[in-house]
């Protein structure tokens, strides 16, 4: 028997609303696989979620306060697949970096090496040893004793019971300069020590409000140019023999050369000494595969820091390892290990 009109009609509307229903679903789907690419076209990734990093640096004026900043520039600039937006803070400097790296407020932090080295250990005037790691070794910090001729002191042992400026208030100076009065039998309170930023010292030995003040940094530094270029100065020379025993002891002295016209009315090459380099650390606990991706971000990318600041010159595959006495973190050694620069032996 033939289907009535009515059952034909009731047929036509379910295949019309089951047509109407796979349209719908692969429409569907077809936006659903779209919404799953970038809006940039096939084959581009979406952009990373941001995450905000910090760099402990130093007060404003300070090498470790610009380095720090192109760090964080090159950081930023060429971590785009990791959404890196770092920022360099200004802080008081190494003992506050490594208390606030330790105590989870910064991600890293720029710091002098000699400090550090007695920070981990508890050592000094440090209550408790601080968990941070080296990430890189960077430039190194040349320094020495600089005064006026004609001021009496000549050699390290004429420094006792001289006005002599021992850097800035709690910026840390004594931890190796202590050192290195002892190694010439001088203890630090045989000086009547003088506290002052490198600037401030070239202005009380022109006044003769001090006999004689430690300066240093990267060579050429600022304020020994600047003292040299306005009196007749001259370099406390080191003793031979006690800059070894000083390298042998403390893993962050190092030996340096000032080579001769380095500095106005210097003829000859003055044996210094790299009282604790630059480094970049950050806390022992931070996540490795962070670590690692910074320090192949930093490194690879070298040149840019370069451009920014000459300091970016010491990031390269002799320095960057060298072991000034604090651990390296897991991720900087394994970055170090793939590209063959780590001294395995050590």
């Amino acid at each position: 028997m033939a289907p009535s009109p009515a059952g034909g009609g009731i047929i036509r509307v379910m295949a019309t609303d089951r047509l109407k229903s796979s349209v719908v679903l692969a429409l569907a789907l077809l936006v659903a696989v779209i919404g799953c690419g970038s809006p940039a076209g096939d084959g581009e990734r979406a952009a990373p979620e941001r995450r905000f990093l910090s760099i402990g640096t130093a007060p404003p004026g300070g090498a470790f306060f610009v380095v720090g900043g192109a760090l964080g520039e090159v950081m930023t600039a060429y971590g785009g697949d990791y959404g890196w937006q770092v920022t360099a803070e200004a802080t008081k400097g190494t003992q506050e970096n490594i208390r606030r790296l330790a105590g989870g407020e910064l991600d890293f932090a720029l710091a002098n090496s000699a400090i550090t080295y007695f920070a981990v250990r508890g050592e000094g005037a440090w209550e408790s040893p601080k968990a941070v790691q080296t990430v890189m070794t960077l430039a190194p910090n040349v320094a020495l004793f600089i005064t006026p001729r004609g001021s009496g002191v000549e050699t390290m042992a004429d420094l006792v019971g001289k006005r002599v400026v021992i850097g800035p208030a709690g910026a840390g100076f004594d931890y190796f300069v202590r050192p290195i009065l002892e190694a010439h039998g001088v203890a630090y309170d045989d000086l009547e020590v003088l506290n002052d930023t490198q600037a401030g010292a070239v202005g009380l030995l022109a006044d003769g409000s001090a006999a004689a003040a430690f300066l240093g940094g990267a060579i050429p530094t600022a304020s020994i140019t600047q003292a040299a270029s306005s009196q007749d100065i001259h370099f406390v020379p080191f003793e031979a023999d006690k800059v070894e025993q000083l390298v042998e002891r403390y893993a962050f002295f190092d030996r340096a050369t000032i080579k001769a016209g380095t500095y106005r009315n210097q003829d000859v090459d003055f044996a210094g000494m790299n009282v604790g380099s630059m480094h970049l650390i950050t806390a022992a606990a931070q996540d490795e595969e962070l670590v690692y991706q910074v320090t192949r971000t930093i490194y690879e990318n070298r040149e840019a820091v370069v451009e920014k600041h000459p300091a970016g010159r010491a990031i390269n595959p002799k320095v960057v390892v060298r072991d000034t006495g604090t651990e390296f973190h897991p991720g900087a050694v394994r970055f170090y290990r793939e590209i063959g620069i780590w001294p395995e032996a050590e």
